[in-house]
Formats: C-alpha cells, sequence, structure tokens
C-alpha cells in the first residue's frame, strides 16, 4: 500500500508542495521517519525531530519553511488531528481477514450472509442471524441467534454479539468486545439494607441478610450506525426494553453499559467509564475516563465529564462537570483550591486556640 504526496494531498484537500510525486509508504513520527515514510511533524514542537530522522516529505502546519528543514516535499494542515484521521485510514494495513468464509466457522442454515462477507476462523453464526454485505466477522466471534449486523461492519477477533441484538451499519468492535449480556438485576425477597441505605442516606436498619433472586433479561441491545465499541466493552441487555447505542457514538476499551440505557447519537465514553441501569444520555455526550454514573440518573445534550467524575443525579444540557460527587467544573475547582490550603487552615485556628486559652 502506498500513495503519491499528491495522492495524500488530494484526500485530505489541503496544500502540498516540493517533489509530490514522491511514493509514501508509511506514516511515522519525525525521529523514527526514514526515506519513504511521512513524517507526522505538524506542530514546530514535532519538527525539531526531523533531522534525526532521514524523512524526505513530511506533514506540516501551514506556512512552515518546509525547506528549512531539508525536504522535499511537504503537506500543509490547518486542523493536525482532523489530517491524522485522514492519513491513516489511507495507510491502515488491517488485520489481514482472508475473504470469503473460512471451512472451520460454524454457520446456522438458517443465517442470512449477504454478499461480500468475509468469516473468519472458528467463528459461530446462530439461527436466523443476519449479516450484512461487506461485513468482516474476525476469528473466534460468536453471533447469537435472531441477531442482525448491518452493511461494513468490523468485529475483530473474539467479539460476541448477543441474541437479538440490532446493530447497523458501519459497526466497529474491536476485541473482545461483549454485546448482549445478561443485565445485572437481583432482588431479595424482602427489603434489603441495601434498598435502606439508599433510601434514608443511612444505616441499613435492622434488615437481614437474604439470598439474592435473578431478574432475567428479556430485552435486548439496539446499536445505530457508524458505533464503535473499544476492546473489553461490555454492553448489557435491557431488563424489558432494549438498551440503545445511538448513532455515531464512540465507546473507549473496558467502558461498560449497563441495562436499560440509553445513550444518544455522537456521545463519547472514554476508558473505564462504566453506567447503571436505566442511564438516559443525550447527544454528543463526553464522559471522560473512570467515570462512574448511577441508576436512573439523565444527562443532558453536551454535557462534558472529566476524568473520574462521579455522577449522582441529573445534569443539564451543556454542563460541564467533574469531582465526586459530580458538580460544574469551576466550582470543583474552587473546592479543590480550599482542599490544599486546609492544612494551613488548620494550623492558624490551632494557633488562634492556643492565643484564645492563654
Amino acid at each position: 500500500m502506498q500513495y503519491t504526496i499528491q495522492q495524500i494531498a488530494q484526500s485530505l484537500g489541503v496544500e502540498a508542495e516540493g517533489q509530490t510525486d514522491l511514493t509514501i509508504q508509511r506514516a511515522a513520527e519525525p525521529k523514527d521517519a526514514g526515506p519513504t515514510d511521512l513524517a507526522m511533524a505538524m506542530a514546530p514542537k514535532y519538527a525539531e525531530d526531523l533531522n534525526a530522522g532521514t524523512a524526505r516529505a513530511a506533514v506540516l502546519w501551514e506556512g512552515a519553511d518546509w525547506r528549512g528543514f531539508g525536504l522535499e516535499a511537504a503537506l500543509f494542515v490547518k486542523r493536525p488531528r482532523m489530517a491524522m484521521a485522514g492519513i491513516t485510514a489511507m495507510l491502515d494495513r488491517g488485520q489481514g481477514v482472508a475473504e470469503g468464509i473460512h471451512p472451520s466457522a460454524v454457520i446456522d442454515p438458517t443465517a442470512e450472509i449477504e454478499d461480500g462477507v468475509s468469516i473468519g476462523p472458528l467463528s459461530v453464526i446462530g439461527a436466523r442471524a443476519k449479516i450484512g454485505m461487506g461485513s468482516v466477522i474476525g476469528p473466534h466471534c460468536v453471533i447469537g441467534m435472531d441477531a442482525s449486523i448491518g452493511q461494513d461492519a468490523f468485529l475483530r477477533e473474539m467479539v460476541s454479539v448477543g441474541a437479538r441484538s440490532q446493530i447497523g451499519d458501519r459497526f466497529i468492535a474491536q476485541p473482545g468486545a461483549r454485546i448482549g449480556g445478561d443485565g445485572f438485576s437481583f432482588v431479595t425477597p424482602e427489603v434489603s439494607g441495601v434498598e435502606i441505605a439508599r433510601k434514608t442516606l443511612g444505616d441499613q436498619g435492622d434488615a437481614k441478610a437474604q439470598s439474592w433472586l435473578r431478574i432475567h433479561s428479556l430485552g435486548a441491545v439496539e446499536i445505530g450506525d457508524d458505533v464503535e465499541v473499544g476492546a473489553n466493552c461490555t454492553i448489557d441487555n435491557g431488563t424489558v426494553r432494549n438498551t440503545v447505542i445511538g448513532t455515531g457514538s464512540k465507546l473507549d476499551n473496558l467502558v461498560h453499559i449497563g441495562h436499560n440505557s440509553q445513550i444518544g447519537n455522537d456521545c463519547l465514553l472514554c476508558g473505564q467509564s462504566g453506567l447503571s441501569g436505566s442511564v438516559v444520555m443525550g447527544n454528543n455526550v463526553v464522559i471522560g475516563g473512570q467515570s462512574g454514573i448511577s441508576d436512573n440518573v439523565f444527562i443532558g445534550d453536551g454535557v462534558i465529564a472529566g476524568g473520574s467524575s462521579k455522577i449522582l443525579s441529573n445534569v443539564p444540557a451543556g454542563r460541564v462537570v467533574m469531582g465526586y460527587p459530580a458538580v460544574k467544573m469551576e466550582t470543583h475547582t474552587e473546592i479543590y483550591k480550599v482542599q490544599r490550603r486546609l492544612p494551613r487552615l488548620a494550623r492558624d485556628v490551632a494557633a488562634i486556640k492556643k492565643a484564645v486559652f492563654k
């Protein structure tokens, strides 16, 4: 896989100068770049390493003196990370999944496999499952009965999609993603200590120890178009209604979505964040890594939660929150500043007490 500088420029819609017929085989950091590499030096601090490598061409910021760096060609970009999206898409060599259906795959005769689908070794496709045109099912994947996956999906190795899950077009699942496990729903015959403590925000009272009874998951998982889930993500089935992930949303590695939760369009959930059951999330929400959201909470459109936030109550649209419990970002910052001053304040109070007592 190789492209000329001119081809890359045309694909990105950016300007190129110099010897634009140079052929590029891969992208590289400036200090590691060789003669056939495209050095990714999109800011002055990265361009300082160009002399350590032997790149002939680089991606630079607008107005950069490419000749001064000893280059033979250059691309100029306004928005570096946007350029990265286009360049990495062009130069991605993929996972090498062979075309067609591997002989070791087990496919139920009632499954519907459209044209151009690739199915890797030891994968299992259940009864009446549907896989759309051009999709790639990697090795050791399991697609449950009555599940549906749209066109041009890409499931990496060891992905499982539970029975009755409904997934749109261009779905991407990284290794080990689990779609459609049962929800974590249990109940005790009588009111439990957990229920009392939650209601009173105090002691669990005289509740007795009891065994937990399972509440089965009758719902499934419903995922829109252009959704990506990271490695070892888990998305639970709904209890009665479906758990829903909206079109364009992206889930990082180790994200957990509890039963019945409803996630809007174009949301971004970063690594190790988790939603309890029945969370309702609007569109364009960003949840920082290691954040947690309590059950039955509503989060409005455009909310941003900083890393490690613990959201215990509803958040109105557009708000930026952080902390435990999560509060407005500016409020959290004020609290943090006060916390840092507490040791000094304690010393001052102790000194005042001492003076008063004397």
